[in-house]
């Protein structure tokens, strides 16, 4: 059987998360059900990163196998058709190896977590970012992220549900800068993450733009190993998979924006 690689963009507003679910509608069914409308077959699509519920993607990767060859272009633009009434879009269809996983085959996974930093709130990117009203210092911010890079036990930054079992990890970049407008973007990059871990690391790190922690206080939280020592939880409209790497790709620096 063929195997696609599909590139997919979506808003998480309206769905429960990537993966499908008894209580909601996500964005792995919406997918399905557009392959079962193109193809008539009922097939089950693989996700290189489970969002959750109003997270966002600009470059999530996903592979299905279906029963005969297409061509790629039709696969995305027959898949589009199916998706025109939903927040979600093919930005692509490869053919790829048997063996291609879009999950266990990635070697990195790019994040973006996208922070309105202005008195007022915003009109148009409402559920697209996370509102903070109070001014934040965006280079004691970055400070303090460096002192997370590196290869930790990184329990006090994950969901007490998360299912990992093991909290090591190794985060290759955690960059906070300057945005456009009035944004503050902070990027993260690393083969993998824990559950909520991004969001775990934005609010601690908003703790710090605020001047209520310090450098200091994230490495004590991080060397804690303790999730009550993590700032707030930053809520997922904010957040956004903008890129997985496989194989030989060339490296590439962090994008300044979501894409």
């Amino acid at each position: 059987m063929p195997r696609y690689k599909l590139t997919v963009e979506y808003d998480g507003k309206p769905y429960c998360g990537w993966q499908r679910q008894a209580n909601g509608l996500s964005v792995q069914e919406v997918i399905e059900t557009a392959l079962h409308g193109f193809t008539g077959e009922t097939v089950t699509l693989f996700g290189a990163g489970r969002t959750d519920a109003g997270v966002h993607a600009t470059g999530q990767v996903a592979h299905v196998d279906l029963a005969r060859e297409w061509e790629t272009d039709t696969v995305r633009d027959a898949l589009n058709a199916h998706l025109r009434e939903t927040a979600v879009s093919i930005l692509g269809a490869e053919r790829v190896p048997d063996d291609f996983d879009a999950r266990f085959s990635a070697r990195k996974r790019y994040y973006l977590y996208r922070i309105f930093n202005r008195r007022a709130p915003p009109a148009l990117l409402s559920g697209q970012v996370w509102w903070v009203w109070k001014e934040l210092d965006v280079d004691a911010m970055h400070e303090a992220a460096q002192r997370l890079v590196g290869t930790h036990d990184f329990d006090t930054f994950r969901s007490t549900h998360c299912q990992a079992k093991n909290p090591i990890r190794t985060l290759e970049r955690l960059d906070v800068v300057k945005g456009p407008g009035e944004e503050i973007h902070i990027h993260a990059m690393a083969q993998s993450f824990l559950h909520n871990q991004i969001r775990s690391f934005a609010g601690t790190l908003k703790l710090v733009g605020e001047r209520r922690w310090s450098a200091g206080d994230v490495s004590a939280a991080l060397e804690a190993r303790d999730r009550t020592r993590c700032g707030p939880v930053a809520p997922p409209d904010g957040l956004y998979l903008t890129r997985v790497e496989y194989g030989t790709q060339p490296k590439r620096t962090l994008p300044p924006y979501p894409g």
